[in-house]
């Protein structure tokens, strides 16, 4: 029974994946096409963003792209790891331009959505760790600062809905393991899981990041 039932998982895996060479004719469809990807970390979702990126930007010369990046060099790893991932960009997407943003994604969303403009936007976990750390929150009060998170992320699933062109969301699945111990820590992961089902929900097409591979949630219709 247990095999039959890992047998079935694998072939409705199998009947889902989406291979990376159909994203160019994923992206040639005339609507615009808002997509979340999730994943756990080094799982290949940015790459799957800059592959999007490219074939947006293959498609016509008229369209650009650009990368509104949230992370925070708080430590010597974490600037290493920003450098790393601006060197990865720059060699497989020269053309898509950066901003580093890590709080105000939704006003930079609104400000530079346009037809011809696609957004990659990495990663709505770092953002959500921004507006939720006191030192940027400006508050030390928990409830606080959760409370401006949720209008924020409010704004951005308004925003979601009706941007311009189209949006491309990389964000970390972590509510999948053990119950975290620490309070602070399962109020982050409820949050964030929070955020992911409200961004799915107003994107056209969801995709799940493993080892590399896509597993489409939802498909774009």
């Amino acid at each position: 029974m247990i095999l039959y039932f890992f047998s079935l998982r694998f072939a409705n895996f199998q009947s889902v994946r989406t291979p990376f060479f159909s994203l160019t004719r994923y992206l040639r469809m005339s609507r615009q096409v808002n997509e979340l990807i999730l994943g756990g970390q080094k799982s290949g979702k940015s790459r799957r963003a800059e592959m999007l990126a490219s074939a947006w930007l293959a498609h016509s010369t008229d369209h650009k792209a650009m990368l509104i990046a949230t992370a925070q060099p708080w430590d010597d790893e974490m600037q290493t790891r920003i450098e790393r991932h601006q060197q990865d960009r720059a060699s497989r997407v020269p053309e898509m331009t950066t901003l580093e943003e890590p709080l105000r994604l939704v006003q930079a969303i609104e400000q530079l959505s346009h037809a011809n403009n696609l957004i990659v936007i990495d990663c709505l976990t770092l953002w959500l760790g921004n507006l939720l750390m006191p030192a940027l929150a400006n508050t030390d009060d928990e409830k606080t600062r959760h409370d401006k998170a949720q209008v924020q992320i409010s704004r951005l699933i308004t925003g979601i809905q009706n941007s311009a062109g189209p949006l491309v969301f990389v964000g970390n699945e972590i509510g999948l393991g053990v119950i975290p111990m620490g309070r602070e820590t399962r109020a982050f992961v409820d949050a964030l899981g929070l955020l992911n089902q409200g961004v799915a929900s107003a994107c056209e097409r969801v995709t799940f990041m493993a080892a590399g591979l896509p597993l489409t949630l939802k498909p774009a219709a």
